[in-house]
């Protein structure tokens, strides 16, 4: 494979635990060198379980690849090491409260003059400024500020948030997408700058068939289970051994799903005529089809919609999600060596260039592994 496309690139991670963190890892798979500035405590991800030999396997899955350097920032000697630091580097990743790098010295005012090619990023919760600006927040509760609870879950059920953290890990995205897009302007001789992700705006952002849901409407979208607002079939079913989804998107696979349920008579029900039709009755519909699915195994019916053409999936784990043949055609679970020599494995870089997977380095380090070599480097 070719260079890394950002290979030569130095960042500089002031960040712990989730949305800053990957990030940095995005940017380290694809080639930058990643300095992980951490306190002498070190990030507080490092305590979370599951701990293989002692090293938590979540740090590890959104800190691999980079180098560790441990600097006391309240210290004024590790506050100079860390600007020197960041004059060496292209970018700087952060993600602590508004305000909290500025009173350490290390806020974009204090580079902005002295180092104006410097891709400066900050994630928060709320942004930088505002009126909300000097919040903090978790995936949690930006899940709940930004509307994603009020649609998860089941009608009826309680709040839930997504299992996945998408509210970090979207922001993560955002942060690494528009250092990208600002160090092409640098390349092309242009300056840098400050780049702002609250991570309540990524998760609105993310949200738009629910936004525009709303201002189509006027009215908040609800809680609909596994079930789509606008189409059915398009949820969970039950058959007769659990649960199986299908995905009939269009009006030609409607039409191949009523055959392969041996319910013809549906197609014209005045009720399922249009998405919309099915997606209003989907509660008429969903209790029509169980009848028919109960009559075989989830594997039995996924295996009759495939021959068919309709979109379907078991419902999997992640145990069964990673030992699906496409993650192994797609090269995406990775070994990995933990510090102490622990074998375990991780999720690599689901992006392929020209027909590759990316080699991402799956080293992790050690708390201040690296102090040494990058404090002489700065000299």
């Amino acid at each position: 494979m070719p260079p890394l496309p950002l290979l030569g690139v130095r960042v500089a991670e002031f960040c712990q635990v989730a949305s800053g963190p990957f990030c940095g890892m995005l940017l380290a798979d694809f080639g930058a060198d990643v300095v992980k500035v951490e306190p002498p405590e070190g990030d507080g991800m490092r305590q979370w379980p599951p701990l293989t030999g002692g090293f938590s396997e979540n740090f590890a899955s959104v800190n691999r690849g980079k180098r560790s350097l441990v600097l006391n920032l309240k210290d004024p000697n590790d506050l100079a090491a860390a600007r020197a630091l960041v004059q060496s580097s292209d970018v700087l990743v952060e993600n602590s409260r508004p305000g909290a790098m500025a009173r350490l010295g290390l806020g974009w005012d204090w580079f902005a003059a002295r180092q104006p090619s410097l891709v400066y990023c900050s994630i928060s919760a709320y942004g930088q400024d505002g009126p909300r600006g000097g919040e903090g927040g978790f995936d949690l509760t930006i899940q709940a500020a930004a509307g994603v609870m009020s649609v998860t879950g089941e009608p009826d059920g309680a709040p839930v948030k997504a299992g996945v953290p998408l509210s970090d890990f979207a922001s993560g995205l955002y942060a690494a997408f528009s250092i990208a897009a600002l160090l092409h302007r640098v390349k092309g001789g242009g300056q840098g700058g400050h780049i702002d992700i609250p991570m309540f705006a990524a998760t609105l952002a993310v949200s738009a068939l629910q936004t525009s849901e709303y201002f189509g409407t006027g009215r908040n979208p609800g809680k609909l289970g596994s079930a789509h607002p606008r189409n059915a079939p398009y949820q969970a079913y039950r058959a007769q051994d659990g649960f199986f989804a299908i995905a009939a998107g269009n009006h030609k696979l409607w039409l191949a799903v009523c055959g392969i349920v041996g319910l013809p008579a549906l197609a014209q029900d005045p009720r399922f005529a249009t998405p919309t039709l099915r997606a209003a009755h989907q509660g008429e519909l969903k209790d029509l089809l169980e009848v028919q699915f109960a009559r075989s195994t989830a594997a039995d019916w996924l295996a009759r919609f495939a021959l068919g053409g309709v979109p379907g999936a078991p419902i999997n784990g992640y145990a069964e999600a990673l030992a699906d043949p496409q993650a192994e055609h797609l090269q995406l679970v990775r070994p990995m060596t933990l510090p102490g020599g622990q074998a375990t494995r991780t999720v690599g870089s689901p992006v392929r260039l020209d027909g590759q997977a990316i080699p991402v380095d799956t080293a992790v380090p050690t708390l201040g592994q690296h102090s040494a070599e990058i404090r002489a480097s700065l000299r």
